[in-house]
């Protein structure tokens, strides 16, 4: 058997493979043997696909992690003591492809405008919120606003029109790059968005993540066509 072998991942690698997977974290879970699709990501996501269910992995491990393979398949641990082996029985396709610097998401009309509103005025998402910028850079991207509050903690602030789960992931992976800078951290989040999802909700609580429902007429100043008592 070959010694196991720690592996850093500097580009997106496809694997096709046939396989069998098995978690061991906060519950376990198995997957039996199939021909699956295994993506390894640049900054260390892992994720195991079907041949169905759109975009959702049928298991994943976040980054930061540690991957190490032997001859027998892979193992992904998280410093969550989470452990996610991939037993490979036959390898069917193994590419690794460079795709370099992404630009990033570009916002749609209402959300890149929600972002310059509530830039404007950071106390409509809490009493004495500052800007400190927009659009602040981490190696994964960039995260819409940072702010400080009154107390002087570091909030980052996730912005979407409609709030989702992803919503939520996208912004606990920033969360995750912000609080290694001794010089920001702890960071907590704020996932603000027009509409929220229930299950979003539930998710970002459980995250300790702040969320808020925000108008966008109000934000712009607009009386709302619908008369108010108060």
């Amino acid at each position: 058997m070959l010694p196991i072998r720690s592996v850093r991942v500097s580009a997106m690698r496809l694997v096709i493979a046939r396989c069998t997977v098995d978690y061991d974290g906060r519950l376990t879970a198995h997957l039996p043997e199939a021909v699956r699709l295994i993506m390894v990501k640049a900054d260390g996501c892992v994720a195991i696909h079907a041949d169905g269910g759109a975009y959702k992995p049928l298991n994943w491990m976040n980054a930061p992690n540690r991957l190490t393979f032997d001859d027998e398949g892979w193992t992904v641990t998280s410093p969550k003591g989470e452990t996610l082996r991939i037993t490979m029985h036959e390898t069917l396709s193994d590419t690794a492809i460079e795709m370099g610097i992404d630009p990033g998401l570009q916002k749609d009309g209402v959300e890149s405008h929600l972002q310059e509103l509530l830039a404007a005025a950071p106390e409509t998402m809490g009493d004495g919120m500052r800007l400190v910028r927009r659009e602040y850079p981490t190696d994964i991207g960039p995260v819409d606003l940072l702010l400080k509050d009154a107390d002087g903690g570091t909030i980052a602030v996730e912005i979407k029109r409609r709030g989702e789960i992803d919503g939520v992931e996208q912004l606990t992976r920033y969360l995750e790059f912000l609080n290694r800078d001794p010089q920001l951290r702890p960071v907590r989040g704020m996932f603000v968005a027009q509409e929220i999802k229930p299950q979003a909700k539930v998710l970002a609580t459980d995250r300790s993540i702040e969320w808020q429902v925000v108008d966008y007429d109000e934000l712009r100043g607009i009386e709302p066509k619908e008369p108010r008592l108060f």
